[in-house]
């Protein structure tokens, strides 16, 4: 039973009440408390060493990419972050002044999006350190974008670049909340997710909610300048459009929109964001699955993208 598996087993009936407007299944949960303008986005994330860093990493780095993958999630949503919970499981032979590193670069970066810290838990955990985000987010009345929504014709769009995140792209991403917040505001986005474990996994999240299929584009992938020097290298078995699909731990956001808005999302999007790249990678399409197109010939795309306890 791998991950997603898992995931459908443990959530097909779980306990609801009049608050929840989106449940299990998207980038965060949404709730309605009565808030006039906004709705409530709750979302938790963890980092386990050995997984997700390991001991020999920067300190301020695994505790800034803690905070990092959960704002990205916020970011998924078209949300603004607004407080923190932590959850540091440390073994018992601890070092004070690492856990206390941990928490500086988790402080910085709550600090540059105004974020605040409110609370947590430490606990001990044997042999390695665990640290756990749980996240409180805003979105306004009618406006959180969900993975579900693609509709046939729309044109796919992902921010950034994609692949060799582990070179060092994963511990220092920037959760693109201010790109989703114009996204949503400017334009009837349709599909939204961020980019955790890979395009080929992560696009099928929107596919089987929306129930519809996709090409992509192979030269319009945007692979990261690291994948195509570790295929070149010969230090991945990988080739960097590959790994540009599987690697996961790219933090860029993921969406569809009306093929009508794609020229004017482009034009819009340089004058906005000249230093972050945005690129139409394919089209959504009646059926499922997902197609590769290269050159003149589409191949059925069997490659996923990171899949736990597979």
């Amino acid at each position: 039973m791998n991950e997603f598996e898992l995931i459908a087993h443990l959530t097909q009936s779980l306990p609801t009440n009049e608050n929840v407007v989106v449940g299990a299944g998207d980038d965060c949960a949404v709730l309605d408390l009565g808030a006039p303008d906004c709705l409530i986005l709750f979302k938790t994330d963890a980092v386990v060493e050995g997984f997700h860093f390991t001991r020999e990493t920067p300190p301020e780095k695994i505790g800034r990419k803690a905070l990092a993958r959960g704002l990205s999630d916020i970011a998924a949503m078209a949300g603004t972050p607004t407080a923190a919970l932590v959850t540091l499981a440390l073994p018992k032979d601890f070092d004070a002044e690492f856990a206390g590193k941990i928490y500086a670069g988790l402080k910085a970066l709550a600090e540059q999006h105004r974020v605040a810290i409110v609370g947590g838990e430490t606990t001990t955990n044997p042999e390695r350190i665990l640290i756990s985000i749980a996240l409180l987010g805003t979105v306004p009345r009618g406006k959180p974008v969900l993975r579900r929504g693609a509709q046939v014709g729309d044109a796919i769009f992902v921010t950034g670049e994609l692949g060799g995140s582990r070179a060092g792209r994963h511990l220092d991403f920037e959760p693109r909340l201010a790109e989703a917040r114009w996204l949503a505001a400017h334009f009837s986005l349709h599909a939204l997710l961020d980019l955790s474990d890979g395009l080929a996994g992560d696009l099928r999240h929107i596919l089987n909610a929306g129930k519809v299929g996709a090409v992509l584009l192979k030269t319009a992938l945007p692979v990261s300048r690291a994948a195509k020097l570790n295929a070149k290298a010969g230090t991945t078995a990988k080739p960097a459009a590959l790994a540009a699909l599987t690697d996961g731990e790219d933090f860029e956001l993921l969406f569809t929109v009306a093929s009508r808005d794609a020229v004017k999302l482009l034009d819009a999007w340089k004058q906005e964001f000249p230093r972050v790249k945005l690129s139409c990678i394919g089209k959504i399409i009646a059926g499922e699955g997902i197609l590769l197109r290269d050159k003149n010939s589409a191949h059925p795309l069997n490659a996923q993208g990171y899949v736990h306890f597979s």
